[in-house]
């Protein structure tokens, strides 16, 4: 995914902490802003140490991305997403992290009408 589908800064990432907009579970927690600076779809992720070491994280964080890369064609434009990894995602499988993701997007209303990954 290019760069520009990235939330860089710290203050955007609090911008959106702020907002206080989420929805959880037991593996991720998932924030949304809407922005309207922007004229496509945005994200940041955490991984924290409890998950494990840097290449368990590092594994994870490319699992969530290829799990938002996958999900791109359905998300709704001018949003800026963050997702926080919590310790129980450790041991799932790419299909059960992009089930949960989905899940979590579509409560957050940040999928489009109508689509529906089978």
């Amino acid at each position: 995914m290019k760069k520009e589908y990235r939330v860089k800064k710290t203050s955007e990432i609090e911008a959106i902490l702020k907002k206080k907009c989420f929805r959880s579970n037991q593996y991720f927690s998932v924030y949304k802003l809407e922005n309207s600076e922007t004229s496509h779809f945005r994200y940041a992720m955490s991984v924290g140490k409890k998950i494990g070491n840097a290449v368990t994280r590092n594994q994870y964080k490319r699992l969530i991305a290829a799990c938002i890369t996958n999900l791109n064609i359905k998300l709704d434009n001018n949003v800026d997403v963050f997702i926080i990894a919590r310790p129980a995602v450790v041991g799932l499988e790419y299909k059960d992290i992009f089930k949960q993701l989905e899940y979590l997007f579509r409560k957050q209303n940040l999928l489009t009408q109508g689509e529906k990954n089978d």
